[in-house]
């Protein structure tokens, strides 16, 4: 599909209008006057009903599978339940639609398979919504490693902790619909990263563990008990005989943050060491030998795409990065060619997750393949 100036914008449509889709992808689409929202879906008509009025788009519907056959759509956005992402995905590339989907994209890595599958072989642009990706200090970040400037790498340490409330997670604590908990939810997206950042990852020694009950709705009325961890762990080996190590939790009390909790992501090369931290996304902590740790300022072209008209000085730093992930979609779409990350990206992540699931169960470790492409 080729967009040039004059031409019609490309017409998106949000399948599932819950907080994702407020907080990251239609403030994201507000900015590019490239595209225009023309549809939403929801299995919720009340939420539906209120999304269409505050946003000013009239055509709506609460089955998914009918949108992706809407020929006055040109791409949908998922984020709507881990289960329910392989069927829409599937029917969305079929009817030649470009989709980006949340993660986890599916509740294993067969399911994944084919979505990526069915994406690739109908020639449509597909994207895992992998957001820390975006973060500025993360750009650098990679920048740095690619230049060489931190010399051969040698470990990933990734730390995720959250300090959410004990509450029922609704459909995200079954494992029918959520497939995993904390696991699937953060951790995939620093398994992503590190990919990222260095390589395939061969081999996984992991743990999950769940402490809350979550058998209590927020306004105190009972429900089934969560049947998915809120605590997972790995010990990985990168194919290029690097170490990673990660941890995340939802259950770390006094780690708040306004809402965005502690993220830490660190490299230790040869030369040095760099770390991004997602409270701070626009700093970067960098260090060599004989010298701590120290912020520096991510350099103005990492602070936004190119091309993008947003302003990096407007809104919360660790917010409005977020909405970097849709200006890729769209571009990848109006410039015909992959987006980054990609379905293939979200497999190889879903690799590395069921692995450390398999890697528990069995107690011991476990390799993890390279999707084909």
């Amino acid at each position: 599909m080729t967009i040039s100036s004059g031409r019609a914008r490309i017409r998106v449509a949000m399948i599932g209008v819950g907080a994702v889709t407020a907080y990251h992808h239609v403030p994201g689409l507000a900015l590019d006057s490239r595209a225009e929202l023309v549809a939403l879906c929801d299995a919720d008509p009340a939420l539906l009903e209120r999304r269409s009025s505050e946003w000013g788009t009239a055509r709506t519907t609460t089955d998914p599978l009918e949108l992706c056959g809407w020929s006055d759509v040109d791409a949908v956005v998922i984020a709507t339940p881990n289960d329910t992402h392989a069927a829409i995905a599937v029917a969305a590339a079929r009817a030649g639609k470009h989709v980006m989907c949340e993660k986890p994209l599916g509740l294993s890595a067969g399911e994944v398979q084919s979505m990526y599958e069915a994406a690739r072989d109908h020639g449509v642009v597909h994207m895992t919504a992998f957001t820390y990706r975006f973060a500025p200090s993360m750009r650098y970040m990679r920048s740095l490693l690619k230049s060489g400037s931190l010399g051969e790498p040698r470990h990933f340490r990734s730390q995720r902790f959250l300090d959410w409330p004990e509450t029922s997670w609704g459909w995200r604590q079954y494992k029918a619909r959520a497939g995993a908990g904390d696991l699937f939810d953060m951790t995939i997206h620093r398994i992503d990263f590190a990919i990222d950042l260095m390589g395939p990852i061969r081999r996984v020694c992991g743990a999950t563990a769940r402490f809350a009950p979550r058998d209590r709705t927020v306004d105190g009325k009972a429900c089934a008990p969560s049947e998915v961890d809120d605590w997972s762990c790995l010990i990985g080996e990168f194919e290029t005989g690097a170490t990673g190590v990660w941890e995340g939790t939802t259950l770390a009390k006094g780690y708040h943050r306004d809402g965005f909790g502690h993220e830490w992501a660190e490299i230790n090369g040869s030369e040095g060491s760099a770390v991004y931290r997602l409270h701070e996304p626009n700093t970067i902590l960098l260090g060599k030998t004989g010298s701590d740790l120290a912020p520096v300022a991510v350099p103005a072209e990492f602070l936004k795409p190119a091309s993008s008209p947003r302003d990096p000085a407007v809104g919360a730093p660790a917010t409005v990065f977020r909405y970097d992930l849709m200006w890729e979609f769209l571009s990848a779409i109006v410039e015909e060619r992959p987006a980054v990350p990609s379905f293939w990206d979200g497999l190889n992540a879903q690799l590395v997750a069921d692995s450390v699931l398999e890697s528990h169960q069995k107690r011991a470790w476990v390799d993890t393949p390279l999707a084909a492409v």
